[in-house]
């Protein structure tokens, strides 16, 4: 048990800077600015809980920073709603960050927005908030016709001087736009430039929707293949996308939320901080959160030279499973995908991740619901591999047909 050792001993001082980016939430809320809640919140009459309509996974970009910008980021929706706020986080700032103003609306086509559709958030009533180092938080409600399935432009002024690296989630798949000047209003976004420093996503973690036939939200918590690596840029075919679609032709009102993070594993930080230890805030706490699907930070704890144990992965999969039950959700545990054919694959990691497959299929898992992603994706004649149709090329990541493949293979009534 010598990895899940190593996360406990080095949870400590991540434990504090916690408490202070807590702290510093609670103190901007005191301040009037919007507070981060999974409950509800009244926007008019109507007081709905909150679900997720989309998400990503905060970590450290590296971007050479902003200054007199406005950032237009677009945002692929999952299920609809009456109301919208978004939430935004400084979590790894090396320095307070001040956003002059946020503006959301309807996309039309690359960084042109519906000009009727503009919306200005606010921030305990206040159009501007600064976001101390460590920080997060959530905008006050808007009344806003969000579609399913549709794009949203979510565009930042960001007044002064931002530090190299902000946060953020890059590898986002999805153009983003930056253009000089206070020009969030602009529906043509004139001059401005396509991904600078490359598709990513700064600041923006979330975008909430209300909904009276929503049920709740799902988790899709993973590594690269959840964060969609190598499916189609700008085209939302990842497989929680995929899943999304699936939910909403099937009339569910299920968001779905796609926390996954490129190189992600249960017990490293180096890829975003390790998945033990990033569960709560990227998985327990979304809003509206009722299912957490747990899928592939295991494969990169085989796919390396230090490969984890059988009885070390087995043992992080019940860890998440029960603080999951601990908060009354519900957890469906993934296989293991294959990759015979990268760097580090031998016969000995593939015999352990056939372990680990079969723990997650066991009756006695303890997962309440299983996502077979081995077996939707294997070769049949060579389990070991992907099937070809499936491959992008690396013999580690689906391609669009696989991602697909994926999110067909998950029964639906695990989500009711």
């Amino acid at each position: 048990m010598d990895q899940l050792q190593g996360f406990a001993d080095s949870t400590s001082a991540w434990s504090r800077r916690a408490l202070i980016a807590l702290f510093a939430v609670v103190c901007l809320s005191c301040g009037g600015g919007g507070g981060m809640s999974n409950g509800t919140a009244s926007v008019g009459t109507s007081s709905t809980p909150w679900v997720g309509t989309w998400a990503v996974a905060p970590w450290v970009t590296d971007a050479q920073g902003f200054n007199n910008e406005t950032v237009r980021q677009i945002v692929h929706t999952s299920i609809g709603g009456s109301a919208v706020r978004v939430q935004l986080s400084n979590l790894y700032g090396s320095g307070a960050v001040v956003i002059g103003n946020v503006y959301v609306a309807l996309r039309d086509r690359g960084p042109i927005t519906v000009a009727s559709s503009t919306r200005m958030m606010t921030f305990g009533g206040q159009q501007s908030v600064t976001l101390p180092a460590g920080a997060s938080i959530s905008s006050d409600p808007v009344p806003f016709d969000v579609p399913p399935l549709a794009d949203i432009a979510v565009s930042l002024y960001l007044p002064g001087a931002v530090p190299p690296r902000p946060t953020g989630h890059e590898g986002s798949l999805q153009d983003v736009y930056v253009a000089p000047g206070n020009v969030g209003t602009d529906p043509a976004f004139t001059g401005s430039t396509t991904n600078p420093s490359g598709q990513a996503y700064y600041f923006l973690t979330n975008v909430d929707v209300q909904n009276a036939q929503a049920t709740g939200a799902v988790v899709a918590f993973g590594a690269s293949i959840t964060e969609g690596r190598a499916s189609s840029s700008n085209a939302n075919h990842r497989w929680p996308n995929d899943l999304a679609v699936r939910l909403i032709n099937a009339g569910m009102g299920v968001g779905v939320l796609n926390e996954g993070i490129s190189g992600n594993d249960f017990f490293t930080d180096s890829s975003g901080e390790a998945g033990l230890k990033r569960f709560d805030r990227d998985a327990l706490r979304q809003p509206g959160v009722k299912w957490i699907i747990v899928s592939d930070d295991a494969v990169n704890n085989l796919n390396t030279p230090a490969p984890a144990s059988a009885q070390d992965l087995t043992a992080a999969f019940q860890q998440l499973i029960g603080r999951a039950h601990g908060v009354n959700i519900k957890v469906i545990c993934s296989t293991l995908t294959p990759f015979r054919g990268t760097q580090f694959w031998t016969p000995a990691i593939e015999a352990t991740r056939k372990e680990i497959n079969a723990f997650v299929l066991s009756p006695s898992s303890g997962c309440d619901a299983v996502l077979d992603q081995a077996r939707a994706v294997s070769d049949p004649a060579d389990p070991a591999s992907f099937l070809p149709a499936f491959n992008s090329g690396d013999n580690l990541h689906p391609n669009d047909a696989g991602m697909q493949a994926i999110a067909d293979a998950l029964d639906l009534n695990s989500l009711k």
